[in-house]
């Protein structure tokens, strides 16, 4: 059990210079730069409450505590970094494990009581004290190729997802993730793909950039990474509530892309063009798609060769099939009756089920509920296209989803 003791800057003894590990406290007058007794940089623990006794510093992992373990009984992060405290050795958490960020201007240590840390370890986000920094996705080969979803060409069905301090990350379908953008993807307030829009028969990733409006193609190299970007909007993309690469609506071989204006609600698409870039926008949907939150392109639903769209309704939760037409959007079907407010993404990435029908991915927010009860994001629940537009009922997959953002 962890407690915050809370002290005064005038209050603090036993500051110490950095250079041993351990040190026993001194009274010293407290730096601005040193108010917790803590050098900056590092993470320290001491045996007594309230960073009073003897002091344990390190910015490195420590996988066994050795003559420390079960010995701190107070700490205080100040590195950059999440630091990760473990009661077993070798950063095992099932015995019990802490995420402690780096240290506020509040002038709190953290307390255990009793001492039970036994191994140390810093990571930049908290869900990789206890797993990998991607998330675990497992796909089964798909019987044929759908011209979207697989960005490295394997017949099984890919994931993109960001993590908290803005990496991007891509899942190959078989358990395992590996890091294709290190960083900055924080910067983007919109990513989806579907399909080829670089014309080189690769699946790409299209972003929008919170700061500019800007739009970005990141061309895939056929291996699951993105090549160098290239701008296809100049400006005025942050107009739209919502982007979305669909597939080919318009039926000459190009992928399209579809997106939401945020003042009039119309919808529009963004037809695919020999060059990469995009061409004259189409007016699709006269009015009203604000009050949809999510859209979806999901590939052939319904059988009839054509990509279909799914849009979730803000005020009822309700899911909305729009199936695709010659360059429109056919009359729509509902989907799903309601609760699909509980679910933060919703992911199209073709067929994971091995059936050769697309399915559907989403991961939970708050909203959920197990056993009645809400309170349960990142779960990943799995639904399998049944052919003729519709889903069959989710399955729980995964609870380890969270902390993540961004799926595509």
């Amino acid at each position: 059990m962890q407690k915050r003791f809370m002290r005064g800057v005038a209050t603090l003894s036993g500051l110490m210079a950095a250079g041993t590990v351990l040190a026993t406290m001194n009274a010293v007058p407290a730096a601005a730069k040193d108010v917790y007794g803590c050098t900056v940089g590092y993470w320290c623990g001491w045996s007594g409450e309230a960073g009073n006794g003897k002091r344990y510093m390190t910015n490195k992992n420590v996988a066994d505590l050795g003559a420390w373990s079960n010995k701190i009984h107070s700490h205080v992060n100040r590195t950059k970094l999440i630091a990760c405290t473990y009661d077993a050795k070798n950063y095992v958490p099932w015995d019990g494990y802490g995420a402690e960020g780096p240290a506020s201007s509040s002038l709190a240590w953290s307390s255990d009581n009793p001492a039970t840390t036994s191994s140390i370890k810093f990571v930049r986000t908290e869900r990789e004290c206890i797993q990998p920094a991607y998330p675990s996705w497992v796909a089964e080969t798909t019987p044929k190729a759908l011209g979207f979803g697989d960005m490295n060409g394997d017949l099984k069905a890919d994931i993109i997802a960001r993590d908290k301090v803005g990496r991007l990350w891509f899942t190959s379908g078989n358990g395992a993730g590996r890091l294709i953008g290190s960083g900055g993807w924080n910067g983007m307030n919109a990513l989806t793909r579907h399909g080829d829009f670089s014309r080189d028969g690769r699946e790409d990733l299209i972003a929008r950039e919170a700061s500019t409006g800007k739009l970005w193609l990141y061309p895939g190299t056929g291996t699951g990474s993105l090549g160098t970007r290239r701008l296809i909007g100049s400006s005025g993309w942050n107009g739209m509530r919502t982007i979305t690469a669909f597939g080919d609506l318009t039926g000459d071989g190009r992928s399209d892309l579809i997106a939401v204006q945020k003042s009039t609600g119309k919808l529009y698409l963004y037809p695919g063009t020999s060059t990469g870039k995009l061409g004259a926008r189409k007016l699709i949907g006269s009015g009203g798609w604000n009050a949809m939150n999510a859209l979806v392109g999901m590939g052939d639903m319904n059988g009839d060769g054509r990509p279909d769209l799914y849009a979730r309704e803000a005020a009822t939760g309700k899911l909305w099939l729009y199936p695709g037409r010659s360059g429109a959007l056919g009359k729509r079907v509902l989907a799903g009756t309601g609760g699909w407010n509980a679910m933060a993404g919703l992911i199209a990435p073709g067929d994971f089920s091995g059936d050769g029908r697309a399915d559907l991915a989403a991961v939970t927010n708050d909203k959920y509920k197990i056993g009645g009860y809400a309170g349960n994001p990142g779960w990943l629940i799995t639904y399998r296209g049944r052919g003729n537009g519709l889903l069959l009922g989710g399955q729980r997959t995964d609870g380890e989803w969270w902390g993540l953002n961004g799926f595509c």
